[in-house]
């Protein structure tokens, strides 16, 4: 194990289940454990503490670009334990970092407790799927298992471009080549750029976070690759919205009909607190039919839900669908599951026809 001080924090981080460790001058060391802050027993912060605890875990590199521009990512790994993501940044009351842990065991769609038609996207050959949710959902680990079993089962070229690089994949039957953000790549969009001269058969872009990258992303699906992406939406029509949105007005058209033909998959998830400890994810499963291309490309995404509950035969899943299944389940709070829900007042119906007492909004 590296001697690094802040290895101490990582390995009890580790020990006590935690998903992140934040540290911010002014305050004690704080984990994250099955989604509730919890303080670590340990002197408030400083400045100089900082310093020490992270300058060492940081490429100089990256470090530089954090004194410059304010905020950094990288991966830091301490051997024999576990990879870390990690964000470092300036804020009001001084400098502060996060540590997410990066689970060394990929998980299998069935151990996410995915639904089962999520298997159907590991089939496909083209097109463009989106993993969506809010920052901290599993949206990579979600991504992780779908690649872990297309590369268990189809000899195929995967490319992916990665900030940082989190989950490593081993070749199995399937090529993969993994690039990161900063050593291997200046950006999305440049990475992208070259992925498609790369001869890949499949390409998992991190985050699709600008019109450039959006925009070859849905280029490469259009020309019979197939594209993994992900965007920071909680539903599947905020998604399709979230990308004609970044484009300018003249442009929207195009867009419209562009990602009609392209869209293969939709998963939207909200991570939820699990009864008993640790975390549960509610999925949206959307798939691409003729029907689907026509409300993209007439601007009818306000039909989705409709479209997606109409879908059930075919392994579509509505989120508030989703979420009433974990509540049956016993697994989540009712009242955790009605601040996920999108539909709140018909959730809130479900919820008083089995009984459940709803605390309004007053807390009465």
């Amino acid at each position: 194990m590296s001697s690094n001080l802040i290895d101490r924090f990582l390995k009890l981080m580790n020990d006590r289940g935690a998903s992140d460790l934040h540290l911010s001058v002014g305050r004690p060391p704080i984990f994250r454990i099955s989604g509730r802050l919890e303080p670590i027993r340990f002197r408030v912060l400083t400045d100089e503490d900082f310093e020490r605890l992270m300058r060492p875990t940081a490429p100089e590199r990256i470090w530089q670009q954090y004194l410059d521009e304010g905020d950094a990512d990288y991966a830091y790994e301490v051997p024999g334990l576990a990879r870390f993501r990690v964000n470092v940044f300036r804020q009001h009351r001084g400098r502060g970092s996060v540590f997410r842990i990066i689970p060394t065991r990929i998980m299998t769609i069935e151990q996410l407790r995915l639904p089962a038609s999520v298997h159907k996207l590991t089939r496909l050959k083209h097109g463009l799927v989106l993993v969506t949710g809010p920052t901290g959902s599993g949206k990579s680990t979600t991504l992780a298992a779908i690649i872990h079993e297309m590369n268990q089962q189809r000899a195929m070229h995967f490319v992916t471009i990665e900030d940082p690089i989190e989950f490593v994949h081993e070749n199995k039957q399937a090529l993969v080549s993994q690039r990161e953000i900063g050593p291997h790549s200046k950006s999305f969009a440049a990475a992208l750029r070259a992925a498609v001269r790369e001869d890949p058969d499949c390409i998992l872009v991190g985050e699709m976070r600008d019109l450039e990258t959006i925009e070859m992303a849905l280029s490469a699906a259009e020309t019979g690759l197939l594209v993994f992406g992900t965007l920071h939406t909680n539903s599947a029509a905020k998604t399709v919205d979230r990308i004609i949105n970044v484009f300018p007005a003249e442009k929207q058209d195009g867009v419209r009909l562009a990602l009609s033909g392209a869209v293969k998959g939709i998963l939207a998830q909200q991570l939820l607190p699990r009864k008993g400890g640790g975390r549960v994810a509610a999925v949206e499963v959307l798939f691409g039919t003729a029907t689907l291309a026509s409300l993209v490309r007439e601007g009818k995404t306000h039909q989705l839900a409709n479209y997606i509950s109409q879908g059930r035969s075919k392994g579509m899943v509505g989120m508030d669908e989703s979420l009433r299944r974990l509540v049956e389940e016993d697994l989540v709070e009712p009242m955790a599951a009605l601040e996920k829900a999108l539909d709140k007042d018909e959730m809130r119906r479900w919820l008083a026809e089995r009984g459940v007492k709803i605390m309004d909004e007053g807390g009465g």
